[in-house]
């Protein structure tokens, strides 16, 4: 019985570290895409990683920002061309499951431009929504 109970222990023991590590693989190819579609200069293609809802929340330098169209617009407002968007770096800190919808990362990002360089850090909070992690909350400073 003992035997049993410790093998179904290490089953579903396995099965939630491979279900962890594909949800994390799944979250850092999902930031790649973001960096890849900054630096190629495309705001609304890096906007993909976020939930397309009005409770999306961006906290930044000039505070809160609900939705996601809000949130586009700041984007494009703050980074009207390539000049200013320069080419994103992500620097991962962590990257941490919550539960097993929930995931956080903590970040530094950088942007090497001509215009000059900026950096700061950022917390987002990642949901799986319909089979898809999405950026449900962003904190960047």
């Amino acid at each position: 019985m003992l035997k049993k109970l410790l093998f179904l222990l290490l089953v579903l023991f396995t099965q939630n570290a491979f279900a962890q590590n594909k949800d994390k693989q799944e979250i850092l190819k999902l930031l790649s895409a973001q960096v890849e579609f900054w630096n190629k200069g495309d705001v609304n293609q890096f906007m993909q990683g976020y939930w397309e809802n009005d409770s999306l929340m961006f906290v930044g330098k000039d505070g809160v920002t609900y939705g996601y169209n809000k949130t586009l617009a700041n984007y494009k407002r703050n980074y009207p061309d390539k000049a200013n968007m320069g080419e994103l770096k992500f620097t991962l800190l962590s990257v941490q499951p919550l539960d097993n919808q929930y995931y956080s990362v903590i970040g530094k990002w950088e942007l090497i431009r001509s215009v000059g360089n900026v950096s700061g850090h950022y917390t987002i909070l990642l949901k799986k929504i319909n089979g898809q992690w999405k950026i449900i909350l962003d904190h960047s400073s």
